[in-house]
C-alpha cells in the first residue's frame, strides 16, 4: 500500500480492539499501557505488515497486532507513549489511524454459543449411534432378559446424554412457559420428556417397547438444525455499544495553566477544549477561537467538509480537518448528539426484536394441536382399554411421531441453503429472521454517500487544463489535507504530473492553499476566495496571478452496480427512495442519474429513522441500505437492513446483512432469493403437516412401534432438508 500522506479527513471506524494478550510473568509488562487504534483504510496483508512494522519500530512500543477484519490495531507500549505519537508514526508511513476507547467496548468473545451447541450435538450423535445399535438387537428379536438388559443399557446412555444435550430446548421451553406462551421447544421438550418417562416405565415392567432411540434421534436432529441456524449468522455486538466507542476518550482542556490532557468524563459545560487538526470533537460546543473545515459525514452524511468559523456549532464525533480550534462545551457525556444517536439505535433495536418468525407463528398453531391430540389419545385409550400404561405409550407415540423435528428443521435447513447462496454472491446474512423479513419488503431506502456513491470525490475535467496549470495545482494540493486536494493530488500523480516549485506554500483553513511562483501569487481553493463566480457543483478553483480562475470539477462516482441495482428493484415493483444528509442539489443530481423519483435531502439521523417509521406506519415494509454512523438509527428502525463491508463498524453491527463486495447488484438478487427461501419454508411446513396427517392416525390406533416412529421421523427430516437444498 503506497500513499504520500494519510488524509486526515476520513471518518473513523467505530470500535476498539480489545486489550492485547497479557504479558504474564513480566514485572516490566505491568507498567505497559495498551493503546487501541482504528485503521479505516487498511485492506490487505501488505497493510498489516506495514502497520505492524511501523508501530514496532516506534520508540517505546513493545508489540503491535493488527486485525484486518475489524480494521483495528492493539499496541502494547511503555507508559509514556501517547496515542498521538503512534498516529503520527502511521501517518508518516502512509496509514490513517484514530485512537479509540477500548474501555467502552466489551472484549471480543469467542463463539461460546456455537461451541456449546457443537459439543452437545457431538454428544447426542455419539449416544444416538450407540442406542440405535442396541435397538437393532431388540428389533431383530431379542426378548426377555436380553431385551431388558439392552433397554437398561440404552437408558444408562440416553438419560445423561439428553440431560446434557437437550438443555437448549429445555431452557427455551421453560422460558416460554414462564412467559405464558408457546414456542417450538415446548412440544419438543414434552415429547422428549414423555418418551423418556414412558420408556423407563416400560423397561421397569419388562415391556416390549422403549423410546430411548427415538428420543435420542429427535434430540440429535434438532441440535443439528439449531447448530446450522446458529452458523448462518454472525454473532454481533450491540450497535449502541459500538456507537459509544466512538466517543473520544481524552481531550485537551484549556485553562489558566495552559493546556492539559484530561479524560472526557471530567469535562463540564462551559469548559474550553482545544481540538487539533485531524482530531474528533469530544463534546457539542461553539467555536470561540480559530477557523477550520469540519468533516460532518460521520453524523450527517454530507460528502464535503463545511467551513467552521467563530460562533459555529460543532457536535461530538465530527472531525476537525485543517486548523486548530478552541471549542466551548455546551453538552458533554450523555447530553451530546452522538450519545443521543446511540439511544436512538438502542430503541430501534428493541423494536426489531418484536418480529415474530415463521417458526414461532407455526408453533402457536402446531404446539397446542399436538398437545391436545396427544391428550385426547391418552384419554380415549384409557377409557377404551382401562390400561393407563397402554394409553401413556400411545400418547407418547403420538408426540414422537408428529415429529417436531421436521418443523424444527424447516427454517434452519432453508436459511442455511439460502445464506450459502447469498454468501457466494457476496452477502453475509447475520440475523436468523433476516430472510423472512427481506421477503416482505416493498420499499427500499438507500443512503447516498458511501452507499450509492463511492464516497470520495473524483476530478472529471483534467483534460481541459494545460500542463503548467496541472503542475501548479499539484504543488498547492500537496500542501492541504482537504478531501478535494487529496483527490486532485491522487489524480495528478496517476498521470505522472510533476509538481511545480513554489515558495511560501501555506493553507488558510476554510478557504484554500496559496503560494508564490516566481513572485506571482497562486491560489487553489474556494470560488469566492480566488475571485471566481461559482456556478454550482463541486469545484476547486486555481488562480495564477491576475489571470482568470479556472475550475477543477469533481463528482462523487457511483458505486459499481448502483444503476443496475436500482433498475432491477424497480423492475421487481419495489418503491425506491434515496435518503441522505447531503445537500438538496447533490441528492437531486444523483436521483436523476439513477432514475429515482422520490428523494430526501439534508436528513439528520433522527429524521431518517422518523421517516422510515412513518413509511412503516403507512403499511410499508422497508429495506434500508446504508453505511454511515448517521444511518445506524435508520438501519435498526427499518424492517430489514443491509450495509457494505466498507461501512463503519456501528452500521455493520446494526444491519441484518453485510454486502461483502463493492458491487450493489446482489441487493435485488437477495430480495428474490429471500422470497424463494420463504416459499421453501412454507413448503417445509406443508410437508411436515401432511406427514403428520398421515402419521398421526397410525400412532393414534396404536401401530407406531419405536422402529416406525424412528424411521418416520428420519424420513420427514430428510425430506425437509432435500426440499431446502432446491435453493442451491
Amino acid at each position: 500500500m503506497e500513499m504520500s500522506r494519510a488524509p486526515v479527513s476520513a471518518c473513523p471506524a467505530c470500535s476498539a480492539m480489545p486489550a492485547a494478550e497479557a504479558l504474564a510473568g513480566s514485572k516490566e509488562a505491568m507498567k505497559d499501557s495498551t493503546i487501541s487504534l482504528s485503521l479505516p483504510q487498511i485492506h490487505c496483508t501488505a497493510c498489516i505488515t506495514g502497520v505492524e512494522g511501523a508501530l514496532r519500530a516506534a520508540p517505546g512500543v513493545r508489540d503491535a497486532r493488527v486485525n484486518l477484519t475489524l480494521k483495528r490495531a492493539s499496541v502494547s507500549a511503555e507508559a509514556g507513549v501517547e496515542a498521538g505519537d503512534l498516529i503520527r508514526v502511521l501517518a508518516d508511513a502512509g496509514y490513517e489511524a484514530h485512537e479509540l476507547d477500548a474501555g467502552t467496548i466489551a472484549a471480543t468473545r469467542t463463539d461460546r454459543a456455537g461451541r456449546d451447541l457443537l459439543m452437545r450435538l457431538a454428544v447426542a450423535g455419539f449416544a444416538s449411534m450407540n442406542v440405535m445399535l442396541l435397538s437393532v438387537s431388540v428389533w431383530s428379536g431379542a426378548s426377555d432378559a436380553t431385551r431388558d438388559m439392552f433397554h437398561w443399557i440404552s437408558a444408562a446412555i440416553t438419560l445423561p446424554a439428553i440431560a446434557f444435550s437437550g438443555q437448549p430446548f429445555f431452557r427455551n421451553a421453560w422460558t416460554a412457559l414462564r412467559a405464558r406462551r408457546l414456542n417450538m421447544d415446548v412440544p419438543i421438550s414434552l415429547a422428549i420428556a414423555l418418551a423418556l418417562v414412558t420408556s423407563l416405565w416400560e423397561t421397569s415392567l419388562s415391556g416390549e417397547h422403549a423410546y430411548f432411540d427415538a428420543a435420542m434421534a429427535l434430540t440429535f436432529f434438532l441440535l443439528a438444525g439449531r447448530y446450522l441456524d446458529h452458523r448462518t449468522r454472525a454473532i454481533a455486538r450491540s450497535a449502541a455499544e459500538e456507537l459509544t466507542a466512538l466517543e473520544v476518550p481524552r481531550a485537551w482542556l484549556v485553562d489558566g495553566d495552559g493546556e492539559r490532557q484530561v479524560p472526557v468524563a471530567e469535562l463540564r459545560p462551559g469548559m474550553l477544549i482545544r481540538v487539533r487538526p485531524g482530531g474528533r470533537m469530544p463534546v457539542d460546543g461553539v467555536i470561540v477561537e480559530g477557523a477550520s473545515e469540519i468533516d460532518r459525514s460521520l453524523l450527517t452524511g454530507e460528502s464535503l467538509p463545511v467551513v467552521a468559523e467563530l460562533g459555529a456549532q460543532v457536535s461530538a464525533g465530527e472531525v476537525n480537518l485543517t486548523g486548530p480550534l478552541v471549542v466551548r462545551a455546551t453538552a458533554v457525556g450523555e447530553e451530546t448528539s452522538l450519545h443521543r444517536m446511540a439511544e436512538l439505535v438502542a430503541v430501534a433495536e428493541s423494536g426489531r426484536a418484536n418480529y415474530t418468525s415463521l417458526a414461532d407463528r407455526a408453533a402457536k398453531l402446531y404446539a397446542p394441536g399436538v398437545h391436545i391430540l396427544s391428550a385426547l389419545s391418552f384419554v380415549g385409550w384409557w377409557l377404551y382399554s382401562g390400561d393407563a400404561r397402554v394409553a401413556l405409550n400411545i400418547a407418547a407415540a403420538v408426540l414422537i411421531i408428529t415429529c417436531p423435528c421436521a418443523l424444527g428443521l424447516a427454517v434452519p435447513a432453508v436459511t442455511t441453503a439460502a445464506s450459502g447462496r447469498l454468501f457466494r454472491r457476496g452477502m453475509l446474512v447475520k440475523h436468523q429472521t433476516a430472510l423472512e423479513r427481506l421477503a416482505e419488503v416493498d420499499t427500499v431506502v438507500f443512503d447516498k454517500t458511501g452507499t450509492l456513491t463511492a464516497g470520495a470525490p473524483e476530478v472529471v475535467n483534467l483534460d481541459r487544463h494545460d500542463q503548467a496549470d496541472l503542475e501548479i495545482a499539484l504543488a498547492l494540493a500537496e500542501g492541504s489535507s482537504h478531501p478535494l486536494s487529496v483527490a486532485l493530488t491522487r489524480a495528478l500523480r496517476a498521470r505522472g504530473i510533476a509538481a511545480a516549485r513554489l515558495d511560501e506554500v501555506s493553507e488558510l483553513p476554510g478557504y484554500g492553499t496559496r503560494g508564490s511562483l516566481d513572485g506571482l501569487e497562486v491560489k487553489l481553493g474556494r470560488a469566492a476566495w480566488v475571485g471566481a463566480a461559482g456556478k454550482g457543483g463541486t469545484s476547486a478553483w486555481l488562480k495564477i496571478g491576475e489571470a482568470r480562475p479556472v475550475a477543477f470539477q469533481f463528482t462523487d462516482a457511483l458505486r459499481p452496480g448502483a444503476e443496475a441495482a436500482v433498475a432491477a428493484l424497480k423492475a421487481q415493483g419495489k418503491r425506491v427512495i434515496v435518503m441522505s444528509g447531503d445537500t438538496a442539489q447533490a441528492v437531486e443530481d444523483l436521483a436523476r442519474r439513477l432514475g429515482v423519483a422520490q428523494w430526501v435531502a439534508e436528513a439528520l439521523p433522527g429524521d431518517k429513522a422518523a421517516r422510515i417509521a412513518a413509511l412503516q406506519k403507512d403499511g410499508a415494509r422497508v429495506l434500508m441500505v446504508g453505511d454511515g454512523l448517521n444511518d445506524t438509527a435508520a438501519l435498526t428502525q427499518a424492517d430489514v437492513s443491509i450495509s457494505p463491508a466498507s461501512a463503519l463498524d456501528a452500521a455493520r453491527v446494526a444491519s441484518d446483512i453485510v454486502l461483502l463486495g463493492a458491487d450493489l447488484t446482489p441487493v435485488p438478487e437477495a430480495l428474490e432469493i429471500a422470497t424463494r427461501a420463504t416459499k421453501r419454508i412454507r413448503e417445509n411446513f406443508t410437508i411436515a403437516t401432511w406427514y403428520n396427517v398421515i402419521a398421526v392416525p397410525v400412532a393414534v390406533i396404536g401401530l407406531a412401534t419405536p422402529l416406525v416412529a424412528a424411521l418416520a421421523m428420519s424420513l420427514s427430516s430428510i425430506t425437509v432438508s432435500l426440499n431446502a437444498l432446491r435453493l442451491k
